[in-house]
C-alpha cells in the first residue's frame, strides 16, 4: 500500500509541478504581451507628441504664408495704381508731343 500511495503522491506531485510550470508559462506570456503593449503605448505617445509638434510648426508656416499672401495682394494693388498712373502719364505725354509738334509748325 505504501508504494501505491507513494506512487500516487509522486504522480500528484508531478501533475502539480506540470500545472505550475504551465501557469508560469502562461504568466510569462501575459507579462511579455503586457510589456509589448506598454512599449507600443509609449511609442504611440512619442508619435503623437511628434505629430503635435509638426502640426504646430505647420500652423506657424501657414500663418506666415497667409501674411505673405496679404502683403503680395497689397503689392499687386499698388502695382495696379502705378500702372494706371504710368498709363495716364503716357497719354499726357502723347498729348504734349502733339502740342509741341503743333507749336513748331
Amino acid at each position: 500500500m505504501t508504494s501505491a500511495s507513494s506512487s500516487s503522491a509522486r504522480s500528484l506531485f508531478a501533475e502539480s509541478k506540470q500545472r505550475l510550470a504551465e501557469r508560469v508559462q502562461v504568466n510569462m506570456n501575459n507579462i511579455s504581451s503586457l510589456s509589448r503593449q506598454i512599449q507600443r503605448g509609449s511609442k504611440s505617445n512619442e508619435l503623437l507628441t511628434k505629430a503635435a509638434r509638426e502640426m504646430a510648426s505647420t500652423e506657424s508656416q501657414m500663418e506666415n504664408c497667409e501674411e505673405n499672401l496679404k502683403k503680395m495682394q497689397l503689392i499687386a494693388v499698388h502695382i495696379g495704381y502705378q500702372f494706371e498712373n504710368i498709363h495716364k502719364s503716357a497719354l499726357v505725354l502723347n498729348e504734349i508731343s502733339e502740342l509741341i509738334s503743333d507749336m513748331q509748325r
